[in-house]
């Protein structure tokens, strides 16, 4: 009866550890045959950057994305258990689709910490102006020397500002048609002075008609306004901690440069 308990223990005990290696194995898998979805601009799952760091470099590449369609991603882990850092960061660049799918201008910076090595992914639509050399050298002259320093957020706040250097000029983010803010940007100077003469024309018009019905235009023009043009003044909105990414279909082919420190 002790052996049948001794055996079934065991068996347990051999079961827990197979099992744990198991799902060891598996999670390395996960890096390169399952890459995470990524939601923000920067992602530190190493707990390096605090929270108003990854706020900062949120906002500022958000900014980026809105401006000019270039899409640049920071996405920072402990180690890659073994597997190759150009595997793993390829594939959580076309798993994210990183950039615009018409420009395919996207940027990944994977840093793994504790392997310390990192690695600029560069896709189709920016090689031209960001090219392998370039990616090498901001790795080298503007990112590491701050890492061996452990000033993680001042290396890829410099590592940031030189990749938007390098493409900058490249694409020009769509206005939004629907955006009263930009109905007046890239107009032709004399079609803006012919609106202006038009309505010029119109509001003497108006004047006119007031002075012609009296009181009871008066008493209209009073109760529009104060309906019309109310709530006017609350439409802006207001913007949160540098919005969430999504992806635009960007496409990679292997271009950008590796490193270590």
């Amino acid at each position: 009866m002790k052996n049948r308990y001794i055996i079934f223990i065991l068996s347990l005990l051999y079961f827990s550890l197979t099992s744990d290696g198991f799902s060891q194995s598996e999670a390395r898998k996960s890096l390169s045959d399952n890459p995470v979805q990524l939601r923000k601009y920067v992602t530190d799952e190493t707990g390096t950057l605090t929270s108003s760091q990854l706020l900062d470099l949120n906002t500022k590449l958000s900014n980026e994305d809105k401006s000019t369609s270039n899409q640049i991603i920071v996405y920072m882990i402990s180690t890659l258990d073994g597997e190759s850092l150009e595997d793993v960061s390829i594939r959580l660049a076309e798993k994210n689709k990183i950039g615009k799918k018409e420009n395919n201008n996207g940027v990944l910076m994977l840093i793994v910490k504790n392997d310390r090595k990192i690695r600029i992914e560069v896709g189709y639509g920016l090689e031209g102006a960001l090219t392998d050399a370039l990616s090498s050298q901001i790795i080298r002259n503007d990112i590491t020397p701050e890492f061996k320093s452990g000033n993680y957020y001042s290396g890829i706040d410099k590592g940031v500002d030189a990749i938007i250097k390098a493409v900058k000029g490249e694409y020009i983010a769509d206005k939004n048609p629907g955006s009263e803010n930009n109905l007046c940007y890239g107009l032709p100077v004399f079609v803006m002075i012919i609106f202006g003469i038009i309505f010029f024309f119109i509001f003497i018009s108006i004047i006119k008609g007031r002075r012609m019905i009296g009181r009871s235009i008066y008493a209209g023009k009073s109760g529009w306004s104060s309906s019309g043009w109310g709530s006017g003044g609350s439409s802006g909105g207001s913007f949160g901690g540098g919005g969430g990414f999504s992806g635009g279909g960007g496409s990679f082919g292997g271009g950008g440069a590796s490193g270590s420190w």
